[in-house]
């Protein structure tokens, strides 16, 4: 079957099988290798893009449900050269290590930092309890967040 739908801020057209996974789409057919697949099995989040503004696991997300969506991967998020507020305070904070869980997360807390300006460690870690990472102890990761967000209620003032 033939969807549309904007990723990116671009339009795509393409066929999909009705059993291709988003994931695939993107990293496979589409090259978009910064959502990652560590399960299959929706539980890590390595592979959170954003559908209409949500987080969502693409490797249990149909791509044929994207039909007029609008799709937001990791290498969407940076404007540019300019990295987006959150990507700098991960860079910043030292939000990572070996980077595989990085792009989930990063997705993940930009939804949440949406809507929680100066969250709380404990809001930060209970918003995340479904990406894991199995290289840091969290701490910096809650730190990036806090930080992303941040920067991220100071942009939109500023605007």
């Amino acid at each position: 079957m033939q969807i549309r739908f904007q990723l990116n801020g671009k339009p795509v057209t393409v066929d999909v099988p009705p059993h291709e996974l988003l994931s695939e789409l993107l990293r496979d057919r589409l090259g978009l290798t910064g959502t990652h697949v560590g399960c299959d099995t929706s539980q890590c989040g390595a592979c959170v893009v954003h559908v209409d503004g949500r987080s969502v696991k693409s490797c249990t997300t149909l791509a044929a449900a994207l039909e007029g969506a609008t799709v937001t991967s990791i290498e969407g998020l940076a404007d540019g050269a300019a990295l987006h507020p959150m990507q700098q305070a991960f860079h910043e904070k030292h939000g990572l290590q070996c980077g595989f869980c990085t792009p989930g997360m990063i997705m993940s807390s930009v939804e949440f930092a949406k809507n929680n300006p100066d969250p709380t460690p404990e809001a930060v870690r209970h918003w995340l309890e479904g990406n894991f990472c199995r290289c840091t102890g969290y701490q910096n990761i809650v730190s990036s967040v806090q930080a992303g967000a941040a920067a991220m209620h100071a942009q939109r003032k500023g605007a």
